[in-house]
């Protein structure tokens, strides 16, 4: 999540800059303005289906009835860190502490995600989209995301590299469990502020979340419970963030282009309506997030034109398609990238 402090940073690098012209069109249509109204709502509704799938949880009781109860709480916990990403970019509130304090109540303590660890990554990925040095989410960890990466991964990348566009989706399952494996490992980390307070409110949850389960199910349907819940909020987490990036220009070495372009080159938009603007939080105006991530969500799709149009003016590519036409678009990107752990030569190797 990019902080206020680097927005202002890159809007004073840029000023005069085709992306300062940009910004004043987008502030003289006063999309920067807040949104109370909308987030209270969000807010109350998020937090209302939160409570409603523990409510029901305890009400279905032992049963197998409570397969699609843990769906919806799936649904309930990707949509309140949908809440916590647009608290970090400082959507929500003005002020840093309260931002804050609700990043913490929402992430930490609802859903089991440090807030500040979040926070960090996804900064950088802000301010380096897709760039293979730089950006933490297209780091070879597991997914190797160009033909360069893939000619030096080595561990899990090189064991599942050349199936892993066949392997993207049933990965994401496990998405859920990397997120608060992550968070935990983070704790390590002197970097890390707050460390005391955000273990103890991952703590806290993981306490209360065991609890609740292993409180009206038996151990066999609690175990059942707990994966079928996990791995399809990793699913939708995934399948939240796939569309925007994956699959688009990736940057190397010194490729550094203009804030503007490193933006939009960089990003994908995604049609679909109101539903794919509920289901991704507004994320599928990747582009205008990007370029103005601490604009509220429903702004968003208003500004949408505006970008595009300037981005034509200047004969910027402006990438837009459906949700389906994204992820296919990911996942030949990934089956290419892998390449060159299909050859002969890297099949030898292994």
């Amino acid at each position: 999540m990019t902080s206020s402090s680097t927005i202002e940073a890159a809007e004073r690098d840029t000023r005069g800059s085709d992306f300062a012209r940009l910004s004043r069109r987008i502030s003289e249509a006063g999309l920067l303005e807040r949104r109370p109204g909308y987030y209270t709502l969000r807010l109350s509704l998020v937090g209302g289906l939160f409570a409603a799938g523990w409510i029901l949880f305890a009400a279905v009781g032992d049963s197998w009835y409570q397969i699609p109860v843990a769906v919806l709480l799936a649904l309930a916990f990707a949509q309140l860190a949908l809440v916590a990403h647009d608290l970090a970019h400082r959507q929500v509130f003005r002020s840093r502490r309260t931002s804050e304090i609700a990043g913490w109540i929402a992430g930490n303590l609802g859903i089991g995600m440090s807030y500040g660890w979040w926070m960090d990554k996804h900064t950088r990925h802000h301010a380096n989209p897709n760039h293979e040095d730089h950006d933490p989410d297209v780091s070879p960890n597991v997914i190797v995301w160009s033909t360069g990466q893939a000619s030096v991964a080595k561990g899990f990348a090189r064991l599942i590299g050349r199936y892993q566009a066949f392997l993207f989706f049933p990965l994401l399952t496990l998405e859920g469990l990397n997120l608060h494996a992550s968070s935990f490992r983070a704790l390590r980390r002197p970097s890390l502020k707050h460390r005391g307070l955000e273990g103890t409110l991952l703590v806290a949850h993981f306490v209360l979340y065991f609890a609740a389960v292993f409180a009206v199910l038996p151990l066999g349907k609690g175990l059942v419970f707990i994966a079928l819940h996990q791995a399809i909020f990793g699913v939708y987490l995934g399948c939240t963030f796939a569309p925007n990036h994956k699959g688009m220009p990736m940057l190397t070495g010194d490729d550094r282009p203009d804030f503007l372009r490193r933006q939009v080159l960089t990003s994908r938009d995604v049609r679909g309506g109101m539903v794919v603007d509920i289901a991704l939080g507004g994320l599928n105006y990747q582009i205008e997030h990007h370029l103005f991530p601490s604009m509220p969500t429903p702004n968003l799709r208003l500004a949408q034109p505006i970008v595009r149009d300037y981005c034509a003016e200047l004969d910027i590519p402006y990438l837009e398609c459906g949700l389906y036409d994204s992820y296919a678009q990911a996942l030949r990107h990934m089956h290419a990238a892998s390449a060159p752990l299909r050859a002969p030569k890297a099949a030898a190797e292994q």
